[in-house]
């Protein structure tokens, strides 16, 4: 597929960022980084951040954007890699986007669906219900009017949360019928998406292996800096990794749960990959190939 945009996908710790590499040093190709953690300046540890190693094999984009308190919504991402996109095709660069991000990268090949804009004073009353009642109010708030999109949030994603109840009460439609009716099917970019397969046991093993690495590679200290910046409350630290470290530093996670708990908020968000991928046309590789 002539000039196709690469687009490297599978789940958490089926070695994404190791095909990506190798795609690039072949093809004289940059990463664009499709990760909801890897936006953030010092969240590194637990969201597999390219060390240094790895970006000298290859430039990466679209890391380290974002203090921790601020926030990257979907088009505004969507928006920055488009540039990013033209900026390298334009250089002579082959972009490859890489990240298990999905929605995002569903979004950058097919488009969002044409909700109301963002509304700030809506936004400043879904923050103050939240300060008043927690994040939980506003969840049981938007499970009322679309209980389809409130089962796919998780209760403390203040921005999506916010955001699905700003549609509703915008349009009187709900989030969940906008996407229904946009069906993702407009096409944005030629893209061929490729990733690892791997088996059942091979990722489980998989999994484990990057949980125990990350905490050697120290990530609850990692937890800790941030912290002590007064980040405890911001988005990213309810990532997956993130948020086990932080129930245990608060003792609310015994010390000998923690690495079981991250390997089993891993495997449910590997759950979540998969079903989008099922949809998804992927080129599935043998470990340690690239694709033609």
């Amino acid at each position: 597929m002539q000039d196709a945009l690469w687009v490297i996908v599978g789940p958490t710790a089926s070695g994404k960022t190791e095909l990506a590499l190798r795609l690039a040093e072949r093809e004289g190709g940059e990463i664009l980084s499709a990760d909801s953690v890897q936006v953030y300046r010092y969240f590194d540890v637990g969201s597999s951040k390219p060390s240094a190693e790895e970006q000298a094999r290859a430039a990466h984009h679209l890391i380290d954007l974002l203090e921790p308190n601020e926030s990257m919504d979907t088009a505004t991402w969507s928006a920055l890699a488009d540039e990013r996109i033209a900026t390298l095709r334009a250089a002579g660069k082959v972009p490859i986007v890489c990240g298990g991000t999905f929605l995002w990268v569903k979004t950058l090949l097919r488009g969002l669906a044409p909700a109301p804009r963002a509304d700030e004073a809506v936004r400043a009353r879904h923050r103050a219900l939240v300060e008043q009642d927690g994040r939980a109010a506003l969840h049981a708030t938007l499970a009322k009017v679309d209980p389809e999109m409130a089962a796919k949030l998780n209760p403390n994603d203040f921005v999506r949360v916010s955001r699905a109840l700003e549609v509703y009460e915008l349009s009187g439609k709900p989030m969940s019928q906008w996407q229904a009716e946009h069906g993702f099917r407009q096409s944005r970019h030629h893209a061929r998406l490729v990733g690892i397969e791997r088996s059942g046991d091979e990722m489980d093993a998989r999994i484990r292996a990057r949980a125990e690495a990350m905490l050697q590679a120290g990530l609850r200290e990692e937890v800790r800096g941030l912290m002590g910046r007064g980040f405890a409350d911001a988005k990213p630290m309810g990532s997956v990794g993130y948020k086990q470290v932080l129930a245990a530093e608060r003792g609310e996670l015994p010390e000998a749960e923690l690495l079981d708990a991250i390997v089993r908020a891993t495997r449910i968000f590997v759950r979540r990959q998969r079903t989008w991928l099922r949809d998804e046309d992927v080129q599935w590789l043998v470990p340690e190939t690239l694709p033609d």
